[in-house]
């Protein structure tokens, strides 16, 4: 037999067996990060398992994923994981900002064995020392980026391999789909979680407002509140402050959802405390603004209007702190908009509120609301109005405060027809009977 034949023969042999444990190995792999991604893991563990697997199989002194930062702007990215063979580790091989640019820029691999050599990517002398090699592969998602898988350092001063870099890239594909759909069902599962919160502090808000209407001789009296959202930052009240005064409350704060709903909190408990002392109205509007500026930011405001009636003499004393008007309606169909009292309350620190009375006959009619209902809009972007709650009311005088409050609800809904409600709404009314 021909020497030089059987030497060729050999070498192709060697050469067919190093491919086909290169095939087995990364076969290997596959399959175990293919098994370990299938399992419900959490993204951090799942993004652990694949740095380890490739550090053990790539024989590399590190690797790290970065992913895009779905909460800030497109182009920023934070490394999730990063690990190294404890065996090596000296010092985290930071390049992240120039790979992140450039794969960016290209959306294709890229393998570097002499960095020192490498114009491409700038490291300090202290870094360039440790960093002598890299593969990085983008994390690819219909097209759109989201995150990129780098090694660094082949051991024993090897350099990486095309094989590496296809190899490393089939990895980087089967992983996309893995992370973004873990992505995404984690952020479902907060989103449940937030829902199922907000369903709660609804339940709690709603508790928080009257469980029933107040029981007053010679008197009508209702209210209802329909927040836009679960929770929502209008807030009404009834204070009875001894056997012959009760206090009306009905306020607006500013902002929806759960904030304006804490607001809403705060402000009913700050006006309790200083309705029930028997203050004159003014004064505790006084006392209640100085301590909402104190416990709310500069962007949080709240109207509020509040009377206090003196059932045996049928007054009514109030203060409208920057709040919708409130109606005073006569039998006869006179209107008269309440507007004495001052700011908002939390604006200012130093806000002085005046107060004003009234005495209530047969048949007048207090209707006090939020902006919810004369704001409210349809399709078209037109409000429901001023002029067409007074119209309504005035129309429906005669009828009780419940029979006018459905009245006034099932015009505005029709009004809007099926645009989403945007804002609460709430009414309270008072009607002296007899």
């Amino acid at each position: 037999m021909n020497i030089s034949n059987t030497s060729t023969s050999n070498l192709k042999l060697e050469e067919e067996n190093r491919r086909l444990r290169i095939s087995l190995q990364e076969l290997s792999i596959l399959n175990e990060i293919a098994a370990a991604l299938s399992s419900a893991l959490s993204l951090n563990k799942i993004i652990e398992l694949i740095v380890s697997k490739c550090i053990k199989h790539f024989r590399v002194e590190q690797c790290s994923v970065t992913l895009l930062d779905k909460k800030k702007d497109s182009s920023n990215f934070q490394t999730m994981i990063r690990k190294a063979d404890d065996s090596k580790f000296n010092v985290a091989y930071r390049l992240d900002n120039q790979i992140v640019g450039w794969i960016m820029l290209n959306k294709k691999p890229i393998t570097v064995n002499d960095m020192s050599s490498d114009k491409r990517f700038f490291s300090p002398p202290e870094l360039g020392a440790k960093i002598k090699s890299f593969i990085s592969v983008p994390l690819m998602i219909k097209g759109q980026l989201i995150g990129i898988l780098t090694v660094f350092n082949k051991k024993d001063n090897l350099e990486f391999a095309s094989e590496d870099e296809r190899l490393l890239g089939i990895i980087a594909s089967q992983s996309a789909h893995v992370i973004e759909n873990v992505r995404l069902h984690e952020d479902e599962q907060k989103l449940l979680a937030l829902h199922e919160e907000i369903k709660h502090a609804g339940e709690i808000q709603k508790n928080l407002l009257p469980k029933k209407l107040p029981s007053i001789k010679n008197y009508d009296v209702y209210a209802l509140n329909v927040p836009a959202k679960e929770v929502g930052g209008d807030y009404y009240d009834f204070i009875n402050i001894n056997d012959n005064k009760i206090a009306f409350c009905l306020g607006d704060v500013t902002g929806k959802g759960l904030p304006a709903s804490l607001l809403m909190a705060n402000v009913q408990a700050t006006l309790r405390s200083q309705i029930l002392f028997d203050f004159p109205c003014n004064e505790a509007i006084n006392r209640a603004n100085i301590l909402l500026y104190q416990s709310t930011d500069a962007t949080k405001f709240v109207t509020l209007f509040t009377c206090v009636l003196n059932i045996d003499k049928d007054e009514m004393t109030y203060v409208n702190a920057g709040h919708n008007d409130p109606l005073l309606i006569s039998k006869a169909g006179e209107i008269k908009k309440l507007n004495e009292g001052g700011l908002l309350l939390g604006c200012l620190p130093d806000s002085i509120y005046s107060e004003s009375i009234f005495t209530l006959k047969k048949d007048d009619l207090l209707v006090i609301f939020t902006d919810g209902i004369t704001e409210a809009m349809n399709a078209l972007e037109e409000e429901f109005g001023d002029n067409r709650l007074l119209e309504l009311l005035k129309a429906n005088k005669n009828l009780t405060c419940k029979e006018i409050t459905e009245i006034v609800f099932t015009a505005v809904k029709k009004h809007m027809q099926n645009v989403p409600q945007y804002d609460d709404m709430t009414m309270l009314l008072v009607k002296k009977n007899l």
